[in-house]
């Protein structure tokens, strides 16, 4: 057993990420028993890094004294985040064993979601009192925890935030003076409910080392580091990204069968629907198909370049949200500049197709009339495909994102359902007013 612990506590020294990934990965109960048979220093290195509800179906198992020592040492922030995925009752009863400054200051980073200004903070922040001087300034300084200073922040004594002092100053300053004159009270802070990307946007705009948090009275009660900053801003990408096509924002590449399950199996469903309103559209024409192979063929090609006009459009939209570029009175001009590029790239792209098609029919030995009929339905669906999708791919994020949703959840699915359906209509839309000239 202990050369069993001496290779774990080795391979977590060295490897942290990557042991925490292989915890994951392992059945809820067998981690729970590997966690008992480890040292209190291995256990915490490597509940800090697993997923909080993995993190949180271990600790619900082991025993409530070995969890609430975990949930006592490891970092505020991560504690909370675990603490919000335990059941009521277990949250309740680990709280109240935990001491009371470290039970208080779970208590309020639970209040905030992990999304939020709130769920990111430092609430271990030093600050100064308004009405110290110059002297009792330095005293205090000396006092608190390193890795509570940031910048010198001052507070009224009631906690609320009344500015920041500059190190220089304080310095220069003679003993007795009192601090309150050489405070800068255009501090910039954040509510403790401002949106995650909104506060890496600011702290990136403003190039801060941190930023403090305040609640609806402003009140100092946390602060945002910039590498955590960092490190929310690409945490918020990786789960766009995730979102935009279908897949759970928390899930990993070593999360467990369940875990992918539930979070693909839903939007695998839409996905499933959207792809029989597509195949009910080219039903519909059946007939037609079975008269000319040719069109059937063809299908992928418009309905393709439809998808890849539409994520173009959908990238570039999803940026100017993300980066606050497109704001009020922007959206239509927005919309405006994608329908615009789509249908001129729909042209250009319609022209070089065309011909390929009249080449392709010549070789076959099509009729004259045969092979324009096709590169002109070819030509004028490419167009509209295009268009379409271009303009989609704008609209379905804005229109998300205005209905307060997520603009990147499952867009990509969404769009798709549009590009296949409306490439579908036209193409076999334009064959059927053609038709004389196809038969």
């Amino acid at each position: 057993m202990k050369t069993v612990e001496t290779l774990l506590r080795a391979f977590v020294d060295l490897h942290p990420e990557e042991a925490a990934r292989v915890v994951e990965s392992l059945d809820t109960e067998e981690a729970t028993r590997l966690l008992k048979t480890i040292s209190s220093r291995t256990a915490l290195a490597l509940v800090e890094r697993l997923q909080p509800h993995v993190a949180a179906e271990i600790l619900q198992r082991a025993a409530p004294e070995r969890s609430g020592a975990i949930l006592a040492e490891i970092d505020p922030r991560v504690a909370s985040a675990i603490v919000q995925h335990l059941d009521e009752a277990q949250r309740s009863q680990l709280l109240s064993d935990l001491p009371e400054a470290t039970s208080q200051s779970l208590r309020e980073l639970a209040e905030y979601p992990a999304e939020t200004a709130g769920g990111m903070m430092q609430t271990k922040v030093a600050a100064l009192a308004l009405d110290l001087t110059a002297q009792q300034a330095i005293a205090a300084i000396r006092k608190a925890p390193r890795e509570a200073l940031y910048y010198l922040y001052v507070t009224k004594r009631d906690g609320e935030l009344a500015g920041v002092l500059n190190m220089r100053d304080l310095m220069l300053a003679a003993p007795r003076d009192p601090i309150e004159p050489l405070v800068r009270t255009n501090v910039v802070s954040v509510p403790a409910t401002m949106p995650r990307e909104e506060v890496v946007d600011l702290m990136s705009e403003r190039k801060f080392l941190a930023l403090p948090v305040v609640d609806f009275n402003n009140k100092l009660v946390g602060v945002v580091k910039h590498d955590e900053a960092l490190q929310a801003g690409k945490l918020e990408a990786f789960e766009d990204f995730q979102r935009l096509v279908g897949a759970g924002a928390e899930e990993r590449a070593l999360s467990p069968v369940s875990v992918v399950v539930k979070s693909r199996l839903p939007w695998l469903f839409v996905n499933l629907l959207t792809a029989f309103m597509a195949a009910a559209v080219v039903g519909l024409f059946e007939g037609i198909i079975a008269q000319i192979a040719a069109l059937a063929v063809l299908l992928p090609v418009v309905a393709g370049q439809g998808g890849n006009t539409g994520s173009q459009s959908l990238a570039v939209v999803m940026r100017g949200l993300a980066l606050r570029e497109i704001v009020p009175g922007t959206k239509k001009r927005v919309i405006r500049k994608e329908l615009m590029g789509g249908i001129i790239n729909g042209v250009l792209v319609a022209v070089v197709t065309a011909l390929c098609v009249y080449a392709w029919r010549h070789v076959s030995g099509d009729t004259e009339t045969s092979k324009i009929g096709l590169a002109l339905v070819i030509f004028l669906s490419m167009i509209v495909n295009m268009a379409a999708a271009a303009l989609s791919g704008a609209i379905i994020p804005l229109v998300l994102k205005s209905m307060g949703r997520d603009p990147a959840q499952s867009a990509a699915i969404f769009l798709t359902t549009v590009t296949d359906i409306v490439g579908f209509a036209s193409f076999l839309g334009f064959a059927m007013i053609f038709m004389q000239m196809l038969a």
